[in-house]
């Protein structure tokens, strides 16, 4: 029995250094939820899901007018 717990926790760590960008955290949606006035450019026009996420950067293409690859808001927990 703790054979197959050590096997399933090795694989939950390494499925989880998967889906994380540059060695960060898998980003919330919560600190992706950012006012379109609010967000700041984090790529470049054109800039795909899977290169923006690389960035560690949030990607949001439902609106049209405003910036799709843009930072997260920072995590309210580190500031004073």
């Amino acid at each position: 029995m703790e054979y197959r717990v050590f096997c399933l926790f090795a694989i939950a760590l390494i499925v989880g250094s998967f889906s994380s960008a540059n060695g960060q955290a898998a980003l919330t949606q919560q600190q992706c939820n950012v006012l379109p006035v609010a967000r700041v450019n984090c790529g470049a026009s054109g800039i795909t899901p899977q290169e923006c996420f690389n960035r560690g950067c949030c990607f949001d293409n439902t609106i049209s007018d405003a910036i799709w690859c843009f930072y997260a808001k920072p995590n309210d927990e580190c500031l004073l």
